[in-house]
């Protein structure tokens, strides 16, 4: 055996072994995302307007340390807090689903103040009767709504507090209080104040609410003074917490929220391994079926691809710190899409192989001359699929970020399984006798010779009749197309034990003001409702349901807000990741071929694929969110790959025919690549059309807008970007 060939065994086999060490156990190396396991995300905003100078600068940073510690505190491991941008906060809480406490433990700003409360009864008329004295502030109590009119400059604040706990009182009714401890300056003011204002009330107030405003009997020089207000324990506990850990240096508010229940993420993960497993079955049985001994080889280059996908997962906190190894939803489905497209390699490799024998080559030299002819077509298609996969990561957000990054693995993955492994197996048989002067493989679509040029025409008026038709339907549509990601609102998915009637849910909304509110229920698991509305009542929404239907077990499934800010932001990013992943494609494609009429023809086909799938979105009442923009990016980087296949071929036809003309050449090397275009793209569609039919509703757009975008990438390369080439050249058909 060559050493140079145990040479790359032994490299195989090398990374083989790492990627199976980082890949077992999965539940170590991987962690799954909130949308798996169920958990929070929340982009908070922090307002500061009211603040000034290294105040404000400083203020984000404040605030995320305040967070983390009452993070810290309640008890949620694995929790990610970072600072975005100059005054937001991305928070991830996995398995927290108690979505009230949890936003109020964040939010809630804790500035705690104590202030005299005046006992001038003829002031407190004058402020009740709405003219409140300079110097004064009307506040009521919580219980039984007693106007207070307080001094508005507070005597002690929060800062000086140095712990909080909860105890319970000595009355007969045994309820929590919060006691608070002061500083040594701090219970020296306590001390003063007290012995100052003797007979008078003092208010406790947070976030400038009164909570307790207890009679000063007298000087209390220990330090220590107590918050009433008949909570229950948890909520106390919850007071004590944050005041423990200290006020939030500026308010906040949720700009986008993302709540995802353990039923919902059990039943992501079983919907999406299912679809994933069927898809990726399809793909090995038809490679096996079709390519015989060569699709075995390809089918076990696949499967290693899968360990180095996950062994990639596995290694990549070691080798980029900063990103995590998150397996998400859509993650799985670009495992499984990434095993598709991978396939694509394979293909180009079997087919070259298949061409080399017909023309006379021995085995060896057929092989060799396969892998060679092949690598620059495998190379360039990777590559601008890796361009829109780092674009998506770059301005995706959480799952999508999840599917950029196994996407982007599996790409790579792929090119070394597709380029390296398979040879060297190849080679193997070859020396240890076990093929010797034929590869059978089956062929179900021979040699064409159809004039696509000549028809270019009547194909052109076909895509502009379709993307006529999807445009005037997302135009008259308006933000009614777009999903709550770009529109904003707020979307709660619930789960009854029977399918409920919707004339009872209609009520339930119209009872708190919700008539506005839309709800869609599933035809295949018709126990699921989702509502979406223009504001977040959840928890009122929530309560009356369970009242309506007692008995039905009702469980919220998913929680998904965004406020306008948010939705502008991500409709922006989004735009932004379409528009540079076309000009990243357009100069990578103009630099390789070296003519800039092969770039703009193939950034056409792309757009003229996103504006179909767009389309048929909307015309099929599907709407438009983040996870449509992710299935764009990925057609429009799959659809270069048909187009620079037929490119590659041109390039080598120009070369061999020298006589023909450029529509002569485009016509004989989109007929000697058509086999191979709807072969790849034919696998590739199993693996989407399983996640259409199994995937669950959460695949559901994403699925439904790649299937329409890889048929129209086969369409376009063939009818659009090839005839554009030659509409742009100075050659003409004869």
């Amino acid at each position: 055996m060559e050493r140079k060939l145990i040479y790359k065994i032994l490299l195989i086999l090398g990374v083989l072994g790492l990627c199976v060490y980082y890949t077992f156990p999965l539940d170590k190396r991987i962690n799954l995302g909130l949308d798996l396991q169920g958990g929070m995300h929340l982009l908070l905003k922090v307002d500061t307007s009211h603040l000034e100078g290294q105040a404000k600068l400083d203020a984000c940073d404040r605030a995320v340390e305040v967070i983390r510690n009452r993070i810290d505190e309640f008890g949620v491991r694995e929790t990610s807090i970072q600072k975005q941008g100059e005054d937001e906060i991305v928070v991830q809480l996995p398995g927290v689903t108690d979505r009230e406490r949890a936003i109020e433990l964040i939010g809630k700003t804790a500035m705690l103040e104590f202030k005299v409360v005046s006992n001038d009864a003829q002031k407190l008329k004058i402020a009740i009767d709405g003219t409140v004295p300079e110097g004064f502030e009307l506040k009521y109590t919580p219980d039984e709504n007693e106007p207070l009119l307080l001094q508005k400059q507070a005597v002690l604040v929060g800062d000086a507090l140095t712990n909080a706990m909860v105890r319970f009182d000595q009355s007969q009714f045994n309820e929590p209080i919060v006691a608070l401890q002061f500083n040594a300056a701090g219970a020296k003011k306590f001390a003063q104040v007290t012995a100052d204002n003797v007979g008078k009330r003092l208010a406790i107030v947070l976030d400038g609410k009164v909570q307790s405003a207890p009679r000063i009997r007298e000087a209390i020089p220990s330090g220590e003074a107590v918050i009433t207000g008949r909570f229950d324990a948890q909520v106390a506990q919850d007071l004590a917490l944050v005041l423990r850990v200290g006020a939030l240096p500026a308010p906040m508010y949720v700009e986008e929220e993302r709540t995802v229940g353990p039923l919902l993420g059990q039943d992501s993960i079983n919907k999406g391994v299912k679809a994933c497993l069927i898809g990726c079955a399809l793909v090995f049985i038809f490679m096996a079926g079709y390519y015989l001994l060569a699709g075995l080889i390809s089918d076990f280059a696949l499967f290693l691809n899968l360990i180095m996908i996950l062994g990639g997962l596995g290694l990549l906190p070691l080798l980029f710190p900063g990103i995590s190894a998150t397996l998400t939803l859509p993650g799985i489905a670009g495992i499984a899409l990434s095993l598709g497209m991978a396939v694509d390699a394979n293909v180009l490799i079997n087919e070259r192989i298949r061409e080399e024998i017909a023309a006379g080559r021995n085995l060896r030299a057929a092989i060799g001359n396969g892998y060679g002819r092949a690598f620059s077509a495998i190379f360039d298609s990777n590559l601008t699929t890796l361009i829109a996969a780092f674009l998506l990561f770059q301005f995706g957000t959480g799952p999508i970020r999840g599917f950029a990054v196994t996407l982007t693995i599996g790409l790579i993955s792929s090119m070394f399984t597709a380029i390296v492994v398979t040879r060297v197996i190849f080679e193997l048989l070859l020396n240890l006798g076990w093929i010797k002067n034929s590869l059978p493989m089956l062929k179900l679509i021979g040699e064409t010779k159809l004039d696509f040029i000549g028809k270019r025409k009547i194909f052109y008026a076909v895509s502009i009749i379709v993307i006529t038709i999807g445009l005037f339907s997302y135009f008259k549509k308006g933000s009614s197309a777009y999903g709550i990601d770009f529109a904003g609102g707020q979307l709660q998915e619930y789960s009854f034990r029977n399918p409920p009637a919707m004339d009872k849910v209609r009520q339930v909304l119209k009872d708190i003001n919700l008539a506005d509110a839309s709800i869609q229920q599933f035809k295949d698991n018709p126990k699921v409702v989702l509502i979406r509305t223009s504001e977040d009542k959840n928890q009122v929404l929530t309560n009356k349901l369970k009242a309506a239907f007692p008995g039905e077990d009702i469980q919220i499934l998913r929680i998904e807000r965004v406020g306008p800010v948010a939705g502008k932001h991500l409709k922006t990013r989004a735009v932004l990741a379409l528009i540079w992943s076309l000009v990243g494609i357009l100069i990578y494609v103009g630099f390789r071929f070296k003519h800039i009429n092969f770039a703009a023809a193939g950034v056409i086909a792309l757009i003229h694929d996103v504006l179909v799938a767009l389309g048929f979105l909307v015309v099929t009442s599907r709407q438009i969110d983040l996870l449509s923009i992710t299935a764009f990016l990925t057609i429009a980087g799959y659809s270069i790959n048909d187009t620079i296949v037929i490119y590659d071929r041109v390039r080598e036809n120009a070369r061999l025919y020298r006589k023909l003309s450029l529509g002569e050449l485009i016509n004989l090397s989109v007929n000697q690549t058509l086999g191979r275009t709807l072969l790849t793209s034919g696998v590739t569609l199993l693996v989407v059309i399983s996640f259409l039919f199994y995937g669950g509703e959460v695949l559901s757009n994403f699925s439904f807008a790649l299937f329409v975008g890889f048929i129209s990438g086969v369409y376009s390369t063939i009818f659009i970007a090839s005839p554009l080439v030659l509409a742009w050249s100075r050659k003409n058909i004869k």
